[in-house]
């Protein structure tokens, strides 16, 4: 309002000056005339100049009202993405926590399983048991015979015959290609077999010792160790 004002003052002030140099000339004559012309001319000047003074001052405004608009558009983007950092940084700790849940929870799950799997009967086998380990030969023959040095009864063989056959075919040298459980127990990795023996890679007996180690802390017996693999497909 203040410009506005004086931008009308000086227009107004500039009106009344010539009003003023023509009524002059009208009563003092032609010889003020010049003067008066000087007179109009200097209020002219200063229109300019008050003009001039005045578009400045809108342009200077303008840019720092710019300025100030282009402050504010920075300052909200940075804060947009402090809080879209944020946001992600919440969302991985949010998954990170699930995710140690998820562990957690089957972990849990899967000794509660295996504790089940110990304490659970088996089940019954009712095949034909064998009078001895005459009956087999090769690697069977050897894992009989250990069976029965471990306090197996024959009456437990059938249920471990079928558990490395399925795992192995028997076979001391077979090994997973995709997990890497080798033997004829399939122990992974093969190398805790070298617990018994040095000569695990090669040697049956070393195998098969350590696989009915393993099935007596896990299982309690071969027919427990057959029966959750029936229920898994793994032991």
């Amino acid at each position: 309002m203040s410009r506005l004002w004086s931008r009308f003052g000086a227009r107004t002030a500039a009106v009344a000056l010539l009003s003023v140099g023509v009524a002059g000339g009208f009563y003092l004559g032609e010889d003020r005339e010049i003067q008066q012309q000087g007179l109009t001319a200097q209020v002219g000047l200063q229109i300019d100049q008050a003009e001039y003074d005045y578009q400045r001052e809108r342009q200077a405004e303008h840019r720092v009202s710019s300025a100030k608009q282009r402050a504010a558009e920075y300052q909200a983007k940075l804060r947009a993405a402090e809080a879209a950092k944020e946001a992600a940084e919440r969302a991985r700790e949010a998954e990170a926590a699930a995710a140690s849940r998820k562990k957690e929870r089957e972990a849990a799950a899967k000794k509660a399983a295996e504790e089940s799997a110990a304490t659970k009967p088996s089940k019954p086998y009712d095949g034909p048991i064998p009078a001895s380990c005459s009956e087999y030969s090769g690697n069977r023959k050897i894992g009989c015979a250990l069976m029965l040095d471990a306090g197996f009864g024959i009456d437990q063989f059938p249920c471990l015959e079928k558990l490395w056959t399925k795992e192995s075919g028997w076979n001391h040298k077979a090994r997973n290609s995709s997990s890497g459980a080798y033997g004829i127990p399939q122990s992974l990795p093969g190398s805790k077999m070298g617990s018994v023996a040095s000569d695990w890679q090669t040697n049956p007996a070393t195998q098969i010792k350590w696989g009915l180690g393993y099935i007596k802390g896990r299982y309690n017996s071969p027919c427990g160790a057959w029966s959750h693999f029936q229920n898994n497909g793994s032991y």
